[in-house]
């Protein structure tokens, strides 16, 4: 399964669209007004189904990802000095590869495909490609996804 999600040229906060193969919205992300950042996942008819949550009061960025009101994994920055490095929390999910340029294949714990991540270059919004193995995953990695670019953000 594949999602492409844009994010949108004119808001006030993240929103994204989220899009399948066919060009169909299939989630919509929109950034609320909270202490740090915080995104909501609906589905196409506006229906909340998750919630990106950045935990404030630490001292590195720490993103909690929200299944309704089940928590089911956290996206943390340790500390480094060079490259960032990232301590997951998430169904046993490993990322190898480079998540500072976008290109990078999310693992089970075990070293199973889950899904490739991707920045398309040369667009006006930022357009990310989620090339996802079991349709049945695309929420969880949509919201892990997430949990990676808003650490980015609150990074710079």
């Amino acid at each position: 399964m594949r999602l492409l999600f844009k994010q949108r040229l004119f808001s006030w906060f993240d929103s994204y669209d989220v899009y399948n193969e066919a060009g169909e919205t299939v989630y919509t992300v929109q950034g609320k007004l909270a202490w740090g950042h915080k995104l909501v996942v609906s589905d196409a008819s506006g229906r909340e189904l998750a919630t990106v949550r950045e935990k404030f009061f630490h001292f590195l960025p720490q993103f909690e990802v929200w299944l309704g009101n089940q928590l089911v994994g956290t996206v943390k920055r340790e500390f480094t000095f060079f490259r960032p490095r990232y301590q997951i929390d998430f169904r046993g999910w490993e990322v190898e590869g480079n998540m500072l340029e976008w290109d990078y294949t999310v693992c089970d714990a075990q070293r199973r495909t889950v899904a490739t991540v991707s920045k398309e270059p040369f667009h006006w919004a930022d357009t990310y490609v989620l090339d996802i193995v079991d349709p049945r995953d695309a929420l969880c990695v949509l919201t892990f996804v997430l949990a990676i670019d808003a650490e980015k953000c609150s990074r710079s």
